[in-house]
């Protein structure tokens, strides 16, 4: 798979899915099923190779092993093998003292990788650490060189930054895909326990993506990890940015593995119960319910249109209206009020588009029963009015 045949097919996948997604992988059980499951490109990191071993993504940036050695036979021995239809990258720590870059992305693509995304990448340390990494010339410059020797090469580039001038200079060396590091994953029993609220992250977004739409308008735009990791997240995301498409690591592998793994022992342990359909419950199940956010988010997706109230969802999580209020907006960035608003407004932009609704009905379908509230309230979030967003926007247009 060359260069601009890989370009043409993802954006052909914006054009008619109106999305990508690609998968950071650590094991080629992972990546069959991940392929099977329609994700347009894999990235072998060494942070997979890590999860799978039961650590933290962050092993990577540890002296625990050989970061491109490590990719390079996980590549090569589990992922190539077997994935034929999409590409595969490869997870170059670009400031490896024992390599020559150009030689060494040489041997990438000889092997039969498609591209390569820079990670680890220096740009998720900070403090003193980074400072003493930097005067032993361990740099983002370097990690820019190699995404632009890549591209020279005609290797497919996916650049992971965190920053507005990294960005930039990103886009300078000819990334095909921007891709936003929003860190470590929340979620599953290794998850982060510190992250960026959903509306942080949409901020970080929307700033980056600006500056991609005025330099390089064809380059593609996607968010990794952080505090999005599941669908109703990236619908948030999608919504409310021109971000392109998704990229999972322990979304994929990790948090799926720690539910699946986790409950079917525990079901075959608890053998005496099955017939109450315990497995069958715990295995299609697929977010916790002690997870009150996530609870919140999945009640908001199927309820939407009907009335709803935090105490409500309070009182049948057992908890205090107050806490729940406090941690939804802590995960979040938002309160209860305004996500419901946003998914509610959102709901209705898309209804607006086709003609078989009017004004009034769409209304009524997003939970307002007061049509003149919801004028006000569509014209506030979005400046214009329903009937005219309805005229811009229709399908028949």
């Amino acid at each position: 798979m060359d260069r601009d045949y890989i370009l043409r097919y993802l954006h052909a996948q914006v054009n008619v899915n109106g999305h990508i997604i690609g998968a950071a992988l650590g094991s080629g059980m992972t990546a069959k099923y991940v392929a099977m499951g329609g994700a347009d490109f894999i990235l072998a990191l060494s942070a997979g190779k890590y999860r799978a071993m039961g650590r933290s993504s962050y092993a990577s940036y540890f002296c625990y092993g050989n970061n491109n050695e490590i990719v390079m036979d996980m590549g090569t021995r589990e992922l190539l093998p077997i994935i034929h239809d999409i590409p595969i990258l490869f997870g170059l720590l670009a400031t490896d003292p024992e390599i020559h870059l150009y030689d060494y992305l040489l041997q990438i693509k000889e092997s039969g990788f498609a591209g390569i995304v820079n990670f680890p990448t220096i740009s998720l340390i900070d403090g003193q650490f980074r400072k003493a990494l930097e005067e032993e010339g361990n740099t983002f410059d370097k990690e820019i060189e190699a995404i632009k020797l890549a591209h020279y090469l005609d290797l497919f580039t996916v650049a992971f930054v965190t920053n507005e001038e990294e960005t930039k200079q990103m886009l300078d060396a000819g990334a095909d895909v921007i891709c936003i590091n929003l860190g470590l994953t929340k979620g599953g029993f290794l998850g982060a326990k510190k992250y960026l609220s959903l509306y942080e992250s949409q901020k970080i977004a929307e700033k980056n993506f600006k500056i991609c739409d005025d330099i390089n308008k064809d380059v593609l735009k996607m968010i990794y990890s952080g505090p999005i990791n599941t669908p109703i997240d990236m619908q948030y995301i999608y919504q409310n940015t021109s971000c392109q498409g998704y990229i999972g690591g322990s979304s994929f592998e990790r948090i799926p593995a720690e539910k699946a793994i986790y409950n079917a022992t525990k079901a075959f342990k608890s053998y005496k119960s099955v017939e109450s359909d315990l497995m069958v419950k715990i295995t299609e199940s697929d977010w916790d319910f002690r997870d009150y956010t996530e609870f919140i988010k999945k009640y908001i997706e199927e309820h939407y249109m009907e009335v709803i109230h935090l105490g409500d969802l309070a009182l049948v999580t057992h908890i205090s209206p107050s806490y729940l209020s406090t941690k939804f907006k802590k995960n979040t960035g938002m309160s209860f009020t305004e996500y419901l608003l946003k998914y509610r407004i959102n709901k209705a932009k898309e209804l607006l588009k086709n003609n078989n609704f009017s004004c009034k009905e769409v209304a009524l379908k997003v939970g307002y029963t007061d049509y003149i509230q919801f004028t006000k309230i569509f014209k506030k979030q979005t400046g214009i009015t329903p009937g005219n967003y309805k005229k811009n926007n229709s399908n028949n247009n």
